[in-house]
């Protein structure tokens, strides 16, 4: 009986990233080490759930959706503090969910996103290049779900909005913008530079 052997094979833009884009980066950005060039950490996916916290239907139309688009169960979570007025009471309500991608699912993900979902905007003009925080984290809303062609015409008619979170070491949101254009997130074209 002959044994069969089931090999993971690398996602498509973590080899690039191995193999093409360290030494591109490090050569562009004119780094010393090679430690010192850009690397996507993870990516969380989040949704808030708001005004709709109470409402089963809704939890679970997104919480299929998040499941469906990142391939990963989400982690609710839930109110740090309690709000009389919204009738929200800490640690008691639930008022949104997020995924942490790492890995192989995180660039499988990021590979989705940006060759697939991202084109399926409508009047797309490119991400915000102002969506930097002060550690060259990049962060990317996204109106609705219904860019994403893992999910069915049933499946969006309910919509909802999410963000997602780059976690990128190196420290500054000129070596993050780098590393993404790279991965091929099409950032806005600024007076006609890019």
């Amino acid at each position: 009986m002959a044994k069969i052997t089931i090999k993971a094979t690398t996602p498509r833009l973590k080899a690039l990233y191995k193999e093409k884009f360290v030494k591109e980066l490090q050569a562009e950005l004119k780094l010393e080490n090679i430690h010192q060039v850009p690397k996507l950490e993870k990516i969380v996916v989040s949704v808030g759930i708001g005004k709709n916290k109470d409402n089963k239907h809704h939890y679970e139309v997104v919480r299929n959706t998040i499941v469906k688009i990142t391939g990963q169960a989400p982690v609710d979570r839930m109110a740090k503090k309690s709000i009389a007025t919204f009738k929200i009471r800490a640690g008691l309500n639930r008022v949104g969910i997020s995924v942490t991608l790492r890995g192989a699912r995180m660039y499988e993900f990021l590979d989705r996103l940006a060759n697939v979902a991202l084109p399926r905007v409508r009047d797309f003009h490119g991400v915000s290049a102002k969506a930097f925080d002060k550690s060259g984290n990049f962060n990317l809303g996204i109106v609705e779900q219904s860019i994403f062609p893992e999910l069915t015409f049933e499946e969006t008619q309910v919509l909802h909005g999410l963000q997602a979170t780059f976690v990128i070491s190196g420290g500054k949101a000129e070596y993050s913008r780098a590393l993404l254009e790279k991965f091929g997130i099409p950032f806005e074209k600024q007076g006609g530079k890019n």
